[in-house]
Formats: C-alpha cells, sequence, structure tokens
C-alpha cells in the first residue's frame, strides 16, 4: 500500500491526505514553481495558479522547500561541487526535502520520480546531476545528516533569517527566539470559526462528528473555534455552503473583541478583505446599524463580498478604498449614501507578517529592514486616514499579524505623541507558541 500523509491546507483551507505514488510530473511543477521563486520572490500561491493534478502535493514540496530552505541549502553545498542553475537547483532542493523531511515518501520514488522530472524538462544531463547528489545523500543516510545539522548556527538550523532570529534574540532571549522559530516550522493547524447567526458550536461539532469529523474545541477560545481534523476538505465539511463557519484563526478575535461594536452603531472595516473580522463584528451587531467593508483591490473586494454573502451579512456595505486617503474615501462613501463618520473603525493594516510565518512561510524570507520601514510608513498614513473619519468619542482599534515592536507598541506610542487628541485605552499582544495561535498585536484607541 503506498504511505499516506498530511499537508496544509492553502488560504486557510484544510489540510488534506496524501498518498505518496505521485508521478514524477508533481514534482516537475514543484521544481518549476520553486524555480520561479528563486528567480522572482513572487507569492508562491500565486505561481501556483493553474496547477490542478495533485495540488496539494505540489503544495507540500513547495511549501516544505521554503520552510527549511536553509538547512537544505546547507545540505545541499555539502554535497554538490558547485552550485547548480535556479531550474536544476529547484530539483535538487525537492528531492532532498523528500529524502530527509517526508517520512512516509518511499526513498526510491523520492529519488527516481524526480531524477526522470529532472531529465523530462532540463534533459538528461540535469537528470544524471541530481541522480549523483541524491544517491550521496542516500549513501550518508539521513540520520549521520541531519546530526550534523546540530552543529550549525541556530538560525541555520531553524531555517529563519540570520535578521529575524537576531532581532528576536535580542528581544527576548535565546530560548524564547527557539521556541518561535520551533513553532513556525510546525504544520499550522486548520480551524473554524463557527457562525452563530447561523448554528451553535455545539451542533456543528455534532455535525462534524455525524460526518466523522471529531473536531476539537481550541484551547485559545473554545467557544467560538474548532480545530479540524487533517484530512478534511473544507468545500466538503457539512455547513459550508450554508455559513455555518468561517476558516479563522482565533488570534483574529483579540482586535475585534477589543473594538467591541455595538447594535446601531456606524462601523468600518478599513482593511477588511477576506472577511473574517467583518463577519465577526456583523455578529456582535446583529446586523444592525451601518456595517462598512472596505479595501483597496478588486480581486480582494469580490472574495470579501463572497465570504460575506455565504456567511449571510449582505447588509454589509462593500466599497472600495484606501484608508490613508480619507478625502477619496469621504467622496465613495457619500456617493453611496453613507456618512463618512464612524463611532467605531477596524484597522488590520498591511505588515511585515512575522507573526503567521508558520502558515506563510515565504514571508520570513522577504524581510529586511527596509521593507519593515516601508510597512510602518504605510501603517502610520492609515491611521492618521482613518483617525479623520472617527466621530468625536469614537473607538478605533489598530492591529497587525507581526510580533515586530515597530509595527506594534513602538508604532503606536510614536502615533499617539503626535496625535495628542487621542489616547490609548489597552493593548493585546499574543506571541504563538504561549498562546497556540498566530502571531498578533491589537491597540484599543479613544478620540477624545
Amino acid at each position: 500500500m503506498p504511505a499516506v500523509f498530511c499537508v496544509p491546507g492553502e488560504n486557510g483551507l484544510p489540510a488534506k491526505e496524501i498518498v505518496t505514488t505521485k508521478s514524477r510530473n508533481s514534482r516537475g511543477a514543484a521544481a518549476s514553481v520553486l524555480s520561479a521563486w528563486l528567480q522572482t520572490g513572487e507569492f508562491p500561491s500565486r505561481l501556483m495558479d493553474g496547477i490542478g493534478e495533485d495540488r496539494a502535493f505540489v503544495m507540500e514540496l513547495v511549501y516544505g522547500v521554503i520552510r527549511w530552505h536553509r538547512p537544505l541549502l546547507r545540505i545541499r553545498s555539502k554535497f554538490a561541487r558547485r552550485k547548480p542553475a535556479q531550474s536544476l537547483d529547484a530539483f535538487l532542493l525537492v528531492g532532498l526535502y523528500q529524502l530527509l523531511f517526508l517520512d512516509n515518501v518511499q526513498e526510491y520514488a523520492a529519488v527516481n520520480e524526480t531524477v526522470e522530472a529532472a531529465k523530462r524538462q532540463l534533459g538528461a544531463g540535469a537528470g544524471k546531476f541530481v541522480n549523483a547528489i541524491l544517491r550521496r545523500v542516500q549513501a550518508a543516510g539521513r540520520d549521520e545528516i541531519m546530526k550534523g545539522l546540530v552543529e550549525a548556527p541556530a538560525a541555520i538550523r531553524l531555517s529563519h533569517p540570520d535578521l529575524l532570529f537576531t532581532r528576536w534574540r535580542e528581544r527576548w532571549g535565546e530560548e524564547k527566539t527557539v521556541a518561535l522559530c520551533e513553532w513556525n516550522n510546525g504544520r499550522p493547524d486548520v480551524v473554524v470559526r463557527v457562525n452563530p447567526a447561523k448554528i451553535s458550536l455545539e451542533d456543528c461539532a455534532a455535525a462534524f462528528a455525524k460526518a466523522g469529523l471529531e473536531a476539537a474545541p481550541h484551547a485559545f477560545d473554545p467557544k467560538r473555534f474548532l480545530v479540524l481534523p487533517r484530512g478534511a476538505h473544507v468545500a466538503q465539511v457539512p455547513g459550508f455552503k450554508e455559513g455555518w463557519f468561517y476558516v479563522q484563526d482565533p488570534s483574529t478575535s483579540v482586535a475585534v473583541d477589543l473594538l467591541a461594536p455595538r447594535p446601531g452603531e456606524r462601523v468600518l472595516d478599513a482593511c477588511a478583505a477576506p472577511g473574517g473580522k467583518m463577519s465577526m463584528m456583523a455578529e456582535r451587531m446583529a446586523g444592525e446599524g451601518t456595517m462598512v467593508a472596505m479595501d483597496v483591490a478588486d480581486e480582494r473586494l469580490a472574495h470579501l463580498r463572497d465570504n460575506l454573502q455565504r456567511l449571510g451579512w449582505s447588509r454589509v456595505h462593500v466599497v472600495q478604498g484606501h484608508a490613508a486617503k480619507p478625502a477619496a474615501v469621504c467622496d465613495t462613501l457619500s456617493r453611496r449614501g453613507t456618512e463618512p463618520c464612524f463611532d467605531a473603525i477596524l484597522l488590520d493594516v498591511p505588515c511585515t507578517n512575522t507573526g503567521v510565518l508558520r502558515r506563510r512561510p515565504d514571508a520570513r524570507w522577504r524581510f529586511s529592514a527596509r521593507r519593515l520601514e516601508k510597512a510602518c510608513q504605510m501603517q502610520r498614513a492609515i491611521l492618521s486616514g482613518a483617525a479623520s473619519l472617527l466621530a468625536p468619542g469614537g473607538r478605533m482599534v489598530y492591529s497587525t499579524c507581526s510580533v515586530e515592536d515597530e509595527e506594534n507598541e513602538a508604532q503606536i506610542r510614536a502615533w499617539l505623541s503626535a496625535h495628542a487628541g487621542f489616547e490609548c485605552i489597552q493593548t493585546r499582544f499574543l506571541f504563538p507558541p504561549d498562546s497556540g495561535t498566530d502571531g498578533a498585536f491589537a491597540a484599543l484607541l479613544q478620540k477624545r
């Protein structure tokens, strides 16, 4: 019988069970995606658009190589006398990942299928090179190779950039930094938030169980979130089409709970796509009041509308706009008959995503001091723009999925020092190894 293993889902979709008897076409597709990623740094999810056959297995190979990129490069450098071209290197990394990090992939399949895929796409010489390196790795033995990694610097062994590892160690110390890196290298759980407007958590869990899915309450927020078993296909889970649940990490609840929107209020979610937080706010408001969900890109707006429709919140007004450009937002809202003045505003701002590296392993390799500064500049602009849309006495929650102080506490302190009309009421920060969730920060600000 072929071995079976679970791979993480994409964009919040559940993990899938994958047999290891996958064709060389899967290895070739993964290598093509990785070659493009190595050359361009593009988002892997975008590079995988159009891949249908064995998509989940391709995702496992792609994200696995990206997650364990540094130790894989170190191992490759020990067994290859020269650094191969990126297109060839991609095949080699795919093979190494299978041999060293996938327990249930049989070695002969990992080697033979990857070699044949390299031959097919790059020629006989490429297949010969990949075969030679992978055979050397086989001969050396997985256990011995992995033992050798113990001698590597922690950032290499734990597959994180030196910059991130050093920053975190200076802030939290070695032990907490290692714990965070280990958390980031784990497989993400698939968590759903039950929609109480449609069904109770108990009834939802019972329906899952009846379908053979034993979902468990999430320890962080057991009254609202369930952890699905690995192997579930979200679109086939009972209640998906009916809007019983939404795939969402419990960390997202913190910002909404701080804002605490009430029925009858005028509420704006200024960076709303894909809609999880907006739907939570609509639940708290019982659908009563003015609810506006705003985002920038057309494709994100389409996804936002679909999610809100499925969850039953068709009364939410979806508009295109950028909170950093309040004049344009006011014009858009006025033309739609909505007063551009809100009692409560949620700002789930763009950030460096260092709190969600478990779900988005590629984000760790994009982190840089320049990207951090650009993110902080955009966050300040959004804060200032949204503040002008807030009614006197209104409240605003600023939130990120970052663990960087510059984007969180330090950002709020700096902004408040330049905006005397606001005060910070409360902040919350989730450190993933402690909370068992994605990393998150939220600050509740009040306008005097």
